[in-house]
């Protein structure tokens, strides 16, 4: 089954599931019906009753009731006068608020509608006349479509949950109930997929930060803002000192910039305009200047850049940062690691020649792959270009340059590849890094940018050989994006086992009774002096010793909870054998102490 196929069969089970609410609550009211990924929901209105997972299997047994019954999709039209008469009738209010807007201003407000649930007859800027419906059985919605042929050709389906969701997702709107189910061509595919959903729950970083102690949120502190503890911050600086120690192997040098900046800086980026309503501003006691928390690094970068001459014998210039931001996210989309209001970002510029571009993007394109390999995930990169809109800064022509070359550049390095439309950020083209998950989601992490805009904004330049002034290109790049986001990924690929160069505490050991104690100051001294180079250089042990008068059983147990790599069991019996007993997630063996130290440098 083709994609086209898919969609026009989760669009269509979207449609039954409206079907099946109104043949069990007949006032039920409907908002739009989309398809999402991996399925589709339907929102809904129905007063004060509230659909918990408890009427799910009575739901889903009548929408099989509508599925066997194998009811042709029929689709028709009506002006929009006579659609609104229909919506009245229907006592459908959500959907001739829809074909009110629709009549007044065209398909241009369908651009900030649902466009698959709108029954647009006709694409362009001109008003309305037509729109479509779809019939199936006694139910018919106004809707664009496409559909399966009947409503026996839908696939395997399951609901799976139930949210609350303010229509049109304005705040100040009626809140409805959003009804979320998976759908797929086979059941097959289906099984597969809900067996990956359980997994993924026991994988949940939110869970497993809270039982391996990696982070903490305080209501106190504000929502969006984690604090990490001692064992969540050795996770991050690891992986943090990994990503830039590649980059620095390419040249790449430490800048530092203040955390708050005055407001001036985004309005000349262009930051402002564009997102200017996510910015955290800061009130100064001593001056008028306005102020903002700084939500990106780049316009940062350019004034280091700019803060003397520069020539073509300079370039490039490569300037890297770790530094938190800070951006005013909707509350709503909060949620653990994954959307933060405080991310730090492994952050880095280049300000380069024309003829250095292809050359830099190499380097960063080969970092990346390194970085991911490394942590055992499979990458697949996104060409993300610019579409027809107007958001974009710049040139087109520089634009159609940039995203040929970034293409050149991903063919070159035999990258795996897809482009796509309205990806770009809105100065430039941009590589993203789309990574597989050890459960087989796909998350987009690293990225790299071409920038023609902020140079020309801030009016960088360098001196060519020619003595005449030229304009630099601007590179950006971040190898984990947001560190945050990032560890929500690794914790849940990991699922809490990292690997031994991350893990917060790598080695654990474990006593049998008090008279090792002396042995295992010997095994200390020697993992104090243990100092791993790969993939993260001058890597120290980190080790604990459980001594306490409890069962060996019980200590193996909490080890394993927390999930540490490398256990170290001592007993009489290890003492007098000069051995220690090692037990990882793979298995136990014997290791010699005089091998201990080469044992460990061979999990790097």
């Amino acid at each position: 089954m083709n994609e086209e196929q898919l969609y026009a069969m989760r669009h269509s089970l979207a449609h039954i599931t409206a079907q099946a609410v109104q043949h069990l609550w007949p006032e039920a009211k409907f908002g739009v019906g989309p398809v999402v990924e991996n399925g589709f929901y339907y929102d809904i209105d129905l007063g004060d009753i509230r659909i918990s997972e408890a009427d799910f299997k009575r739901i889903e047994k009548e929408m099989r009731g509508i599925i066997n019954r194998d009811f042709p999709f029929e689709r028709s039209e009506k002006v929009v006068d006579e659609a609104i008469t229909w919506a009245q009738e229907a006592k459908q209010p959500y959907k001739e608020e829809l074909l009110n807007d629709l009549r007044r201003a065209g398909t241009t407000v369908a651009k900030d509608l649902d466009s698959a649930e709108l029954g647009l007859a006709a694409e362009g800027d001109a008003a309305i006349e037509n729109v479509s419906f779809y019939t199936d059985g006694d139910f018919t919605d106004l809707c664009r479509g496409p559909h399966a042929e009947s409503t026996g050709k839908v696939g395997a389906f399951k609901l799976m949950r139930v949210a609350g969701a303010y229509w049109r997702g304005n705040e100040k709107n009626p809140q409805m109930q959003r009804l979320y189910g998976v759908a797929f061509a086979t059941q097959e595919e289906l099984d597969a997929h809900l067996k990956m959903l359980e997994e993924a729950k026991k994988r949940d970083h939110r869970k497993l930060g809270k039982e391996l102690d990696l982070y903490t949120m305080s209501p106190l502190v504000g929502a969006g803002l984690p604090l990490f503890t001692p064992r969540g911050t050795v996770l991050r600086e690891k992986v943090a000192q990994f990503s830039n120690q590649l980059r620095e192997a390419k040249g790449f040098t430490k800048v530092w910039t203040p955390n708050i900046t005055k407001t001036a800086l985004y309005e000349t980026s262009g930051h402002w305009a564009k997102f200017g309503d996510e910015l955290f501003l800061v009130t100064s006691q001593e001056t008028d200047d306005k102020m903002a928390l700084k939500p990106m690094n780049c316009p940062h970068h350019t004034q280091i850049y700019i803060s003397q001459p520069r020539s073509y014998r300079d370039m490039p210039v490569r300037f890297l940062e770790t530094t938190t931001d800070y951006r005013d996210e909707k509350t709503g989309e909060l949620g653990g690691l994954n959307r933060v209001r405080s991310l730090t970002q492994d952050d880095s510029h280049v300000f380069a020649r024309p003829d250095q571009i292809e050359q830099e993007i190499d380097g960063l394109l080969a970092s990346a792959r390194e970085l991911y390999e490394t942590i055992g995930m499979q990458l697949r990169v996104r060409l993300s270009y610019r579409d027809e809109g107007d958001s974009y800064l710049g040139d087109p022509e520089l634009w159609q340059s940039a995203q040929a070359q970034l293409k050149v550049a991903v063919e070159k390095n035999q990258l795996d590849y897809f482009e796509q439309e309205g990806e770009a950020a809105f100065y430039g083209p941009k590589i993203d890094f789309m990574a597989t998950d050890a459960i087989g989601r796909e998350h987009q992490v690293a990225t790299v940018q071409l920038d023609f805009v902020q140079p020309e904004r801030f009016a960088l330049d360098y001196a060519s050989e020619d003595g005449s002034k030229a304009r630099p290109v601007m590179i950006h790049c971040a190898l984990l994006g947001s560190i945050e986001r990032f560890l929500s990924v690794f914790i849940e690929h990991t699922g809490g086992w990292f690997p031994f160069w991350a893990a917060p505490e790598q080695v654990r050991i474990l006593t049998i009774n008090d008279t090792v104690l002396d042995y295992v100051e010997e095994i200390t001294s020697i993992l104090s002096g243990v100092v791993l180079m790969k993939p993260v250089k001058y890597n120290e042990v980190r080790f604990t010793t459980d001594s306490r008068n409890e069962s060996l059983g019980k200590k193996i147990r909490e080890a394993t909870a927390m999930k540490i790599p490398v256990q170290l069991i001592v007993g009489p019996k290890d003492k007098e054998a000069r051995e220690v007993s090692v037990r990882t997630k793979g298995g136990e063996e014997k290791v010699h102490l005089s091998q201990l130290t080469t044992y460990l440098v061979g999990l790097q």
